[in-house]
């Protein structure tokens, strides 16, 4: 969808705390690629993208800057965003034309549960299936009792931001552990960069992250070696949420020297990341965004390790959020739908 005043848009339509998230994206840290010349107009997306130490900011600046420059007469721009929980709902509500989430976040928001519950249902559909993200439980090495979930009762524990993917899965996965995810830990709100930020410190014992290998807030903190990590393996609850919700995750292994300090492999459990588009958006826009992205696969796999994973057959594979028919459309006169 074409708007000439998005920023304006965007910033008057949203909560306050995710105003200010929208208006540093509007700033320096937005993915802003060179203005067209005077006299031409060209159509403006938004696409979302997430908090800055993740995988989902460079990536939507990359796509970004692609798209700018081998869209016809298209100037798509990145926003720093909560993540997931606030992509879902900028893009139901008009305000961002793609954006990455992952796929139980996005799922929630189609049923109108988790996250989403006071909000009620938000249309969106899925562009392309990008790749998986691990969930990274991440504690201070030094505390050597901290092996498993279940060794987190009474400890301070960064469960990401609030309302974010993180949250949700953070809460899913101490639930399935046997604890209470309420009472039986003490609970930060952090971001991934804050979270590296309070471990290094000392004010967490562990965080939750869910997100691409790497992802650059941990592997900062992996390679200063300040405090020596560990990763927590999380196979026992992943087969207690596979009970729960059948289909949103999937068995995930870290594999060794992932980061820096880590020699052996992690089990745990991991999710699809997938791009998105709201429901109504124009059938001819989601066909042009597609058909830019895969004539110029190359230059998307370059953005970033993760982005290698993408490929045609990959982002058609059908998720418990459906395509939207668009894109469906593209996928089966390519044959690989």
């Amino acid at each position: 969808m074409s708007k000439t005043t998005k920023s304006e848009t965007l910033l008057s339509s949203v909560s306050p705390s995710r105003r200010s998230l929208l208006a540093l994206g509007a700033g320096a840290a937005s993915f802003a690629v060179a203005a067209p010349a005077l006299g031409q107009a060209r159509q403006r997306l938004t696409i979302a993208t997430g908090g800055t130490g993740g995988v989902f900011f460079p990536y939507g600046g990359g796509l970004a800057r692609i798209l700018t420059e081998k869209m016809p007469n298209t100037q798509a721009t990145g926003q720093v965003t909560g993540g997931s929980v606030d992509n879902v709902k900028l893009l139901a509500q008009g305000d961002a034309d793609i954006g990455f989430s992952t796929l139980d976040s996005a799922y929630d928001g189609l049923t109108g549960t988790g996250a989403y519950a006071r909000d009620g249902r938000q249309e969106v559909r899925v562009l392309a299936v990008l790749y998986d993200s691990f969930l990274h439980v991440v504690a201070d090495g030094r505390i050597t009792e901290l092996t498993n979930i279940a060794a987190m009762r009474g400890r301070r524990i960064s469960v990401g931001s609030a309302g974010s993917s993180t949250e949700s899965i953070a809460d899913r996965v101490i639930a399935a552990s046997g604890l209470n995810h309420m009472r039986d830990i003490t609970r930060d709100n952090l971001g991934v960069a804050e979270s590296a930020n309070a471990l290094k410190d000392g004010k967490v014992a562990a965080f939750f992250w869910i997100g691409g290998v790497p992802t650059a807030a941990v592997r900062d903190l992996a390679t200063s070696g300040s405090p020596p990590l560990r990763f927590i393996p999380s196979p026992a609850e992943f087969a207690a949420l596979e009970r729960q919700f059948p289909g949103l995750y999937r068995p995930f292994t870290l594999p060794a020297n992932g980061y820096a300090g880590q020699t052996e492999a992690v089990a745990g459990l991991g999710v699809a990341n997938v791009l998105l588009v709201p429901a109504n958006a124009r059938p001819a826009l989601v066909t042009s965004i597609l058909e830019t992205m895969f004539a110029n696969l190359a230059d998307i796999q370059a953005i970033h390790p993760e982005a290698r994973r993408l490929s045609l057959q990959g982002a058609a594979v059908r998720t418990a959020v459906p395509l939207h028919p668009a894109a469906e459309a593209f996928y089966r006169s390519r044959g690989v739908l």
